[in-house]
């Protein structure tokens, strides 16, 4: 009797849709938007990866997570097993499954995507990883103590993942970070109804189990310098990764008056600061009626969203670009327009213009049009002479970009920088001009994604590690 052949498996060419909160009522309140798979979807998602043998979605992970691996556990349910392979290389998986642009990275290079829609990776390892903070957290193993000992500047991305593989390896790890709970941009940055506080405390939990020792409020370059730690302090190598936390502003007339926030003080004050509470929280925020965001990446999505939740009729997105040059995320910018934010293209604002006790009260702008593309890719705005018009404003937030932390480059001598202020660290090593110090982040490559961010601290922690070895 012949056997006959094995039957081809059917794929569906769609992801597995991620259930959400109703538009119109998240827009009034801060709670989680993406509600993540049930058991059911995660594991049918699952079973659309084709287990390619040259994994090519791994190309497009800064960190190296075994994607293949982790997803086929997810298909046989061993929940357990996924979320301990993906955490050998990601320290972090409840963040990166909420926030990290998989479109452009691992799923980016998925083969199932040539044809289909690819793999939904991040949405699995979001599930993966709430499994286990609802299950329990397993224990990670840890080397032998080395009597090592390791300064890590900044809780942000960066600084966590270089601090947890630094234990992991047995080492001594001790983190500063300036502000008054730890975490950075994803406490700071990051809204809550796109990254909840209480998942990323809960990420930082499991690293302190892993024998991470924190310090909060403690702002390197004011209590002690870097050379200080590393002179005086005990310390055999430091990391830095103190992030993109110096806003830019746009430099036009009107743009101190009342009423203009960059977007670094706006969303720290709602985030951390739990501004959105006031007076239950101690940090008010004013919001206008209308509130235009200047700027078209994550941030600006963030800050015109987080508007609208606190209360402002109109929340505008004011972008001297089109649509189809937005750097935002796809998933961000259709968030946005479903919950009402409204968008400006190919408007620049030229001044603020404020009333007689310095409150702004519009905004006189002018009209682009598209020409070349520029250093970018993107095609260059220019502006349409006679197109002056005012927009009727009474909030402005600046959300262009922010510039690196300056205050531990200002205060450590022989730490080489570039003329815009970044730490100049290796890009294969993260090793600075200065010996025993390496840098990562922000802070080095500009204002970039979380998992970048990531990528840079576990690169730092293996060169760190062959440092402290004598191997380097």
């Amino acid at each position: 009797m012949t056997q006959g052949k094995k039957p081809k498996k059917t794929i569906a060419p769609k992801k597995n849709p991620m259930p959400t909160q109703d538009p119109i009522q998240r827009a009034r309140n801060f709670d989680e938007v993406a509600l993540g798979y049930s058991e059911e979807a995660v594991v049918a998602e699952a079973n659309r990866c084709l287990q390619c043998k040259n994994a090519p979605c791994r190309r497009g992970c800064p960190v190296e997570v075994d994607i293949p691996a982790f997803i086929a556990l997810v298909a046989k349910r061993d929940f357990a097993g996924a979320i301990k392979k993906l955490k050998e290389k990601n320290a972090l998986p409840a963040v990166c499954g909420r926030v990290c642009p998989q479109e452009s990275q691992c799923e980016k290079y998925c083969t199932l995507g040539k044809k289909h829609e690819p793999v939904a990776i991040g949405r699995i390892e979001r599930f993966c990883a709430d499994w286990e903070l609802a299950n329990g957290v397993l224990p990670q193993k840890v080397e032998p103590p080395t009597g090592k000992k390791v300064a890590v500047v900044g809780s942000g991305p960066s600084g966590l993942t270089c601090a947890a593989d630094l234990a992991k390896l047995g080492h001594k790890v001790n983190v500063f970070e300036a502000l008054h709970v730890p975490g950075g941009v994803l406490m700071y940055g990051i809204p809550e109804f796109r990254l909840p506080k209480k998942v990323v405390q809960a990420e930082i939990s499991n690293l302190k189990n892993l024998g991470v020792n924190i310090e909060v409020n403690a702002v390197v370059g004011k209590f002690a310098v870097v050379d200080e730690l590393l002179n005086g302090g005990g310390y055999d190598a430091m990391f830095i990764g103190t992030g993109a936390g110096l806003p830019y502003f746009m430099n036009i007339p009107g743009e101190n008056a009342c009423g203009v926030y960059s977007a670094n003080e706006f969303l720290t004050r709602t985030n951390l600061m739990k501004a959105y509470r006031f007076p239950e929280a101690d940090t008010p925020i004013r919001v206008g009626r209308k509130v235009a965001v200047l700027g078209g990446g994550n941030v600006a999505m963030d800050a015109a969203r987080t508007a609208l939740r606190l209360g402002a009729e109109e929340s505008w997105i004011v972008y001297r670009r089109s649509k189809n040059e937005l750097p935002a995320r796809h998933e961000e910018v259709e968030h946005a327009e479903e919950e009402g934010v409204k968008f400006a293209f190919l408007t620049s604002p030229t001044r603020i213009i404020y009333d007689d006790d310095y409150w702004v009260t519009a905004m006189e702008c002018l009209e682009y049009e598209l020409g070349e593309p520029d250093d970018s890719g993107r095609r260059r705005p220019v502006p349409i002479p006679g197109s002056e018009f005012v927009m009727d404003v009474d909030t402005v937030v600046v959300a262009i970009g922010q510039g690196p932390n300056p205050l531990v480059p200002r205060t450590t001598k022989d730490l080489a920088c570039n003329k815009r202020g970044n730490i100049v660290a290796d890009a294969e090593t993260g090793a600075t001009s200065k010996p025993g110090v390496y840098a990562g982040g922000d802070v080095v490559t500009g204002a970039a994604t979380v998992i970048l961010a990531m990528g840079a601290g576990r690169t730092a922690a293996k060169s760190i590690h062959a440092y402290l070895n004598g191997k380097n």
